[in-house]
Protein backbone atom coordinates (compact mmCIF):
# COMPACT_ATOMS: atom_id res chain seq x y z
CA UNK A 1 0.00 0.00 0.00
CA UNK A 2 2.91 2.06 0.53
CA UNK A 3 3.50 2.67 -3.08
CA UNK A 4 0.21 2.15 -4.71
CA UNK A 5 0.02 6.35 -5.74
CA UNK A 6 3.15 5.22 -7.42
CA UNK A 7 2.30 2.87 -9.65
CA UNK A 8 2.98 2.51 -13.39
CA UNK A 9 -0.58 2.29 -14.48
CA UNK A 10 -1.18 5.97 -12.27
CA UNK A 11 1.61 7.56 -13.73
CA UNK A 12 1.16 6.35 -17.39
CA UNK A 13 -2.54 6.94 -17.79
CA UNK A 14 -2.60 9.82 -15.10
CA UNK A 15 -0.01 11.98 -15.69
CA UNK A 16 1.27 13.68 -19.23
CA UNK A 17 4.11 15.31 -18.87
CA UNK A 18 6.68 17.06 -21.62
CA UNK A 19 10.08 18.09 -22.02
CA UNK A 20 11.05 21.65 -22.24
CA UNK A 21 13.75 23.65 -22.52
CA UNK A 22 14.67 27.33 -20.78
CA UNK A 23 18.04 29.11 -19.44
CA UNK A 24 19.27 28.68 -15.56
CA UNK A 25 16.72 26.83 -13.74
CA UNK A 26 16.10 26.80 -10.07
CA UNK A 27 17.01 23.48 -9.57
CA UNK A 28 15.09 21.72 -6.45
CA UNK A 29 16.91 18.45 -5.13
CA UNK A 30 14.57 15.54 -4.34
CA UNK A 31 16.70 13.11 -3.72
CA UNK A 32 16.25 10.69 -6.85
CA UNK A 33 15.13 13.51 -8.51
CA UNK A 34 15.44 17.12 -9.91
CA UNK A 35 13.29 19.73 -10.13
CA UNK A 36 13.90 22.26 -12.61
CA UNK A 37 11.84 25.22 -11.45
CA UNK A 38 12.12 28.79 -12.21
CA UNK A 39 12.21 31.81 -9.58
CA UNK A 40 11.33 35.99 -10.10
CA UNK A 41 12.25 37.81 -8.11
CA UNK A 42 11.26 41.76 -8.22
CA UNK A 43 11.88 42.18 -4.04
CA UNK A 44 13.40 39.89 -1.79
CA UNK A 45 10.62 41.96 0.98
CA UNK A 46 7.97 40.98 -1.05
CA UNK A 47 5.40 37.82 -1.00
CA UNK A 48 6.02 35.32 -3.80
CA UNK A 49 3.25 33.64 -5.68
CA UNK A 50 4.46 29.90 -6.15
CA UNK A 51 3.00 27.99 -9.19
CA UNK A 52 1.69 24.61 -9.93
CA UNK A 53 0.34 24.11 -13.38
CA UNK A 54 -1.85 21.88 -14.97
CA UNK A 55 -1.41 18.12 -16.22
CA UNK A 56 0.16 18.48 -19.98
CA UNK A 57 1.50 21.33 -18.84
CA UNK A 58 5.12 22.61 -18.21
CA UNK A 59 6.46 25.85 -16.46
CA UNK A 60 8.25 27.37 -20.21
CA UNK A 61 4.09 27.66 -20.62
CA UNK A 62 3.80 29.86 -17.98
CA UNK A 63 7.35 32.20 -18.42
CA UNK A 64 6.57 35.53 -20.01
CA UNK A 65 3.48 37.56 -19.40
CA UNK A 66 1.81 35.66 -16.80
CA UNK A 67 4.87 36.00 -14.67
CA UNK A 68 4.98 39.64 -15.76
CA UNK A 69 1.31 40.17 -14.60
CA UNK A 70 2.22 38.39 -11.21
CA UNK A 71 5.27 41.05 -10.91
CA UNK A 72 2.94 43.97 -11.37
CA UNK A 73 0.59 42.85 -8.31
CA UNK A 74 3.64 43.42 -6.03
CA UNK A 75 4.55 39.55 -5.62
CA UNK A 76 7.70 37.50 -6.84
CA UNK A 77 7.06 34.21 -8.91
CA UNK A 78 7.88 30.99 -8.09
CA UNK A 79 7.21 28.66 -11.10
CA UNK A 80 7.22 24.95 -9.49
CA UNK A 81 8.16 21.93 -11.52
CA UNK A 82 6.98 17.82 -11.45
CA UNK A 83 8.96 15.65 -11.77
CA UNK A 84 9.19 14.20 -15.21
CA UNK A 85 7.81 17.64 -16.82
CA UNK A 86 10.11 19.92 -18.55
CA UNK A 87 13.60 19.46 -17.43
CA UNK A 88 13.00 17.91 -14.52
CA UNK A 89 14.52 13.94 -13.52
CA UNK A 90 12.35 11.02 -12.36
CA UNK A 91 8.89 9.85 -13.57
CA UNK A 92 5.62 11.06 -12.68
CA UNK A 93 4.53 9.08 -9.87
CA UNK A 94 1.68 10.53 -7.73
CA UNK A 95 3.04 9.70 -3.76
CA UNK A 96 6.15 11.28 -5.01
CA UNK A 97 5.38 14.28 -6.56
CA UNK A 98 3.42 15.07 -3.07
CA UNK A 99 6.41 14.24 -0.89
CA UNK A 100 8.18 16.54 -3.86
CA UNK A 101 6.27 19.30 -2.18
CA UNK A 102 8.12 20.01 0.80
CA UNK A 103 12.03 20.07 -0.86
CA UNK A 104 10.02 22.22 -3.18
CA UNK A 105 8.98 25.06 -0.33
CA UNK A 106 12.13 24.68 1.35
CA UNK A 107 14.65 25.40 -1.32
CA UNK A 108 13.02 28.69 -1.42
CA UNK A 109 14.44 29.44 2.25
CA UNK A 110 11.69 32.01 2.94
CA UNK A 111 9.00 31.61 5.84
CA UNK A 112 5.84 30.23 4.75
CA UNK A 113 4.02 33.47 6.11
CA UNK A 114 5.49 34.95 2.84
CA UNK A 115 4.43 32.50 0.53
CA UNK A 116 0.72 32.43 -1.63
CA UNK A 117 0.00 28.76 -3.36
CA UNK A 118 -1.21 28.48 -6.61
CA UNK A 119 -2.58 25.16 -7.95
CA UNK A 120 -3.75 25.10 -11.79
CA UNK A 121 -6.37 21.62 -12.69
CA UNK A 122 -3.48 19.18 -11.32
CA UNK A 123 -1.88 21.39 -9.80
CA UNK A 124 -4.08 21.83 -7.50
CA UNK A 125 -3.48 18.78 -5.78
CA UNK A 126 0.13 20.13 -4.90
CA UNK A 127 -0.91 23.25 -3.98
CA UNK A 128 -3.63 22.07 -1.43
CA UNK A 129 -1.01 19.61 -0.18
CA UNK A 130 1.85 22.56 0.42
CA UNK A 131 -0.97 24.50 2.59
CA UNK A 132 -1.52 21.32 4.29
CA UNK A 133 2.40 21.18 5.14
CA UNK A 134 2.59 24.66 5.36
CA UNK A 135 -0.78 26.17 7.29
CA UNK A 136 0.81 29.68 7.80
CA UNK A 137 1.11 30.43 4.00
CA UNK A 138 -0.60 33.83 2.91
CA UNK A 139 -3.26 32.37 0.77
CA UNK A 140 -4.00 29.95 -1.32
CA UNK A 141 -5.41 29.74 -4.90
CA UNK A 142 -6.84 27.47 -6.97
CA UNK A 143 -7.98 27.65 -10.67
CA UNK A 144 -10.09 24.57 -12.39
CA UNK A 145 -9.54 22.76 -8.99
CA UNK A 146 -9.50 18.98 -8.48
CA UNK A 147 -12.07 18.30 -5.42
CA UNK A 148 -11.85 14.56 -5.49
CA UNK A 149 -8.49 12.90 -6.90
CA UNK A 150 -9.72 9.86 -6.48
CA UNK A 151 -13.27 10.60 -8.76
CA UNK A 152 -10.31 11.46 -11.18
CA UNK A 153 -8.04 8.37 -11.14
CA UNK A 154 -10.89 6.20 -11.66
CA UNK A 155 -11.52 7.84 -14.78
CA UNK A 156 -8.47 6.41 -15.72
CA UNK A 157 -7.83 3.27 -13.33
CA UNK A 158 -9.40 0.47 -11.55
CA UNK A 159 -8.57 -0.65 -8.46
CA UNK A 160 -8.30 -4.52 -9.45
CA UNK A 161 -5.61 -3.45 -12.13
CA UNK A 162 -3.49 -1.64 -9.18
CA UNK A 163 -3.99 -5.21 -7.90
CA UNK A 164 -5.96 -3.98 -4.50
CA UNK A 165 -9.72 -4.12 -3.92
CA UNK A 166 -11.84 -0.81 -4.47
CA UNK A 167 -12.28 -0.10 -0.74
CA UNK A 168 -8.24 -0.44 0.35
CA UNK A 169 -7.98 2.10 -2.59
CA UNK A 170 -10.42 4.32 -1.75
CA UNK A 171 -8.63 4.43 1.96
CA UNK A 172 -5.40 5.35 0.39
CA UNK A 173 -6.81 8.21 -1.29
CA UNK A 174 -8.60 8.93 1.94
CA UNK A 175 -5.21 9.02 3.93
CA UNK A 176 -3.38 10.86 1.61
CA UNK A 177 -5.47 13.49 -0.49
CA UNK A 178 -8.44 14.14 1.75
CA UNK A 179 -8.85 17.42 0.56
CA UNK A 180 -12.34 18.26 2.34
CA UNK A 181 -10.08 17.74 5.59
CA UNK A 182 -6.80 19.63 4.26
CA UNK A 183 -9.28 22.76 3.00
CA UNK A 184 -11.25 23.03 6.47
CA UNK A 185 -7.81 22.89 8.16
CA UNK A 186 -6.32 25.76 6.42
CA UNK A 187 -6.96 28.42 8.09
CA UNK A 188 -5.81 31.86 5.77
CA UNK A 189 -7.28 33.64 2.45
CA UNK A 190 -8.64 31.20 -0.13
CA UNK A 191 -9.62 31.74 -3.85
CA UNK A 192 -11.26 29.56 -5.91
CA UNK A 193 -11.77 30.22 -9.83
CA UNK A 194 -13.62 27.75 -12.54
CA UNK A 195 -15.71 28.03 -14.94
CA UNK A 196 -19.19 26.77 -15.18
CA UNK A 197 -18.25 25.22 -18.86
CA UNK A 198 -15.05 23.19 -17.86
CA UNK A 199 -15.13 20.07 -19.54
CA UNK A 200 -12.88 18.00 -18.27
CA UNK A 201 -12.76 19.10 -13.81
CA UNK A 202 -16.74 20.25 -13.38
CA UNK A 203 -17.45 22.95 -11.76
CA UNK A 204 -18.76 21.32 -8.45
CA UNK A 205 -15.38 20.68 -8.00
CA UNK A 206 -14.74 24.22 -7.90
CA UNK A 207 -17.97 25.15 -5.59
CA UNK A 208 -17.12 21.98 -3.39
CA UNK A 209 -13.32 23.35 -2.70
CA UNK A 210 -14.82 26.29 -2.09
CA UNK A 211 -17.69 24.95 0.42
CA UNK A 212 -15.03 23.08 2.42
CA UNK A 213 -12.54 26.12 2.92
CA UNK A 214 -12.68 26.70 6.68
CA UNK A 215 -11.73 30.58 6.44
CA UNK A 216 -11.87 33.09 4.72
CA UNK A 217 -12.86 32.60 1.13
CA UNK A 218 -14.01 33.92 -2.73
CA UNK A 219 -15.64 32.31 -5.50
CA UNK A 220 -15.13 33.15 -8.84
CA UNK A 221 -17.41 31.32 -11.97
CA UNK A 222 -16.67 32.65 -14.82
CA UNK A 223 -19.83 32.08 -17.53
CA UNK A 224 -17.13 31.70 -20.29
CA UNK A 225 -14.17 29.65 -21.33
CA UNK A 226 -13.49 26.10 -20.57
CA UNK A 227 -10.73 24.07 -18.79
CA UNK A 228 -7.79 24.99 -20.63
CA UNK A 229 -8.37 28.77 -22.31
CA UNK A 230 -10.14 29.92 -18.74
CA UNK A 231 -7.28 32.51 -18.19
CA UNK A 232 -7.04 33.12 -21.95
CA UNK A 233 -10.64 33.60 -22.63
CA UNK A 234 -11.27 35.65 -19.57
CA UNK A 235 -7.99 37.43 -19.43
CA UNK A 236 -9.00 40.90 -17.84
CA UNK A 237 -11.08 40.11 -15.30
CA UNK A 238 -9.17 36.51 -14.89
CA UNK A 239 -6.12 38.91 -13.83
CA UNK A 240 -8.31 41.54 -12.31
CA UNK A 241 -10.04 38.65 -9.92
CA UNK A 242 -6.44 37.41 -9.29
CA UNK A 243 -5.74 40.87 -8.20
CA UNK A 244 -8.48 41.72 -6.47
CA UNK A 245 -7.71 38.84 -4.19
CA UNK A 246 -4.28 39.95 -3.31
CA UNK A 247 -4.94 43.30 -2.83
CA UNK A 248 -8.09 42.49 -0.84
CA UNK A 249 -5.72 40.99 2.05
CA UNK A 250 -3.05 43.38 2.89
CA UNK A 251 -1.11 40.61 4.90
CA UNK A 252 -0.83 39.15 1.14
CA UNK A 253 1.40 42.06 -0.23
Amino acid sequence: MQNLLNHDLISARYFFPRKGCFKNPFWVDCGDAKLACSYHEINPEAKTLVHFHGNGEIIDDWQGDFVTLVQKMGCNCFLAELRGYGQSTGLPQLGKMLEDVVPTVEALQRPASELIFFGRSVGSIFAIEAVSRFPQASGLILESGVADVLERLLLRVEASELGVSVVEFEQEVDRVLNHQHKMMAYPGPVLVMHTQNDGLVDVSHGQRLYDWTGGKKTLKIFPRGNHNDIMYVNAQEYFSTLAGFIRSYPDLI
